[in-house]
């Protein structure tokens, strides 16, 4: 998680969401018959150190602080805590992970252990992920981001996830990614929330547009985020001459 979304993150106390994707998770006694290959009581004491004092059922944002350190990772600049979680299915609400999900996941990764989940360190690189895994991944990025029951993350948020999310490895041209964060610092710019939509749209369009110069707005289906884009970087191209 950015640096910028600690504060608020921890200090915020986030409402019920249902997400599209939100795993049918067992409960009760049927949790269990649930679970294979882990020692259930050490993940659930795993889940203690980083519970919610307040409730042991929940680990906020400051949890994931401490798996961060549990793990030798700063999560505010680790863009691997963010793929731990993403590898959890830790869906059901924004920024906050429950027990259940926690020992599903533990399941799926096979990990009942701080040791166990340091070995799975470098597999949690993102370049590893295959590009429909990698879009999954950069989705989940902005709703696990939210806050509560809001559907958009306000500028500051937006620009350090893009930083984190993309400007490790070579998925978006360094140019284009900065450009764009340019674009959306600008003072006059709108947009002072990004919502998933036109998140999502930014990388499917570094994806297919290579070239701005092969851009044709007229015939753009894209947000209108992205042809205003386009629009500043031509501008910037003509007060280059």
């Amino acid at each position: 998680m950015p640096r910028a979304s600690r504060k608020r993150a921890a200090a915020t106390t986030t409402d019920m969401w249902n997400s599209k994707k939100k795993r049918n998770a067992s409960s009760g006694s049927g949790l269990s018959s649930s679970l294979s290959g882990i020692n259930e009581a050490a993940a659930e004491k795993m889940f203690v150190e980083i519970a919610d004092p307040d409730d042991p059922s929940t680990a906020t944002m400051e949890g994931i602080f401490t798996l961060g350190e549990k793990l030798d990772m700063d999560a505010t600049e680790d863009i691997r805590i963010l793929v731990l979680l993403w590898k959890m299915n830790i869906r059901d609400k924004p920024s906050q992970m429950s027990k259940q999900e926690w020992l599903q996941g533990c399941s799926t990764l096979q990990a009942d252990s701080w040791d166990k989940f340091r070995n799975l360190i470098p597999s949690l690189d993102t370049g590893f992920l295959d590009q429909s895994d990698f879009k999954d991944f950069y989705k989940f990025c902005f709703t696990f981001s939210r806050q509560g029951t809001h559907k958009s993350l306000d500028k500051e948020l937006t620009l350090a996830l893009l930083k984190l999310v993309l400007g490790a490895g070579d998925r978006v041209p360094k140019e284009r990614l900065e450009s764009f964060t340019t674009f959306l610092e600008q003072d006059s710019s709108q947009y002072t929330h990004i919502n998933l939509d036109q998140w999502a749209s930014f990388l499917d369009f570094c994806l297919e547009v290579q070239d701005l110069s092969t851009y044709d707005e007229s015939t753009s289906a894209w947000p209108v985020m992205i042809d205003e884009y386009v629009e500043y970087m031509e501008e910037q191209q003509k007060a280059k001459k």
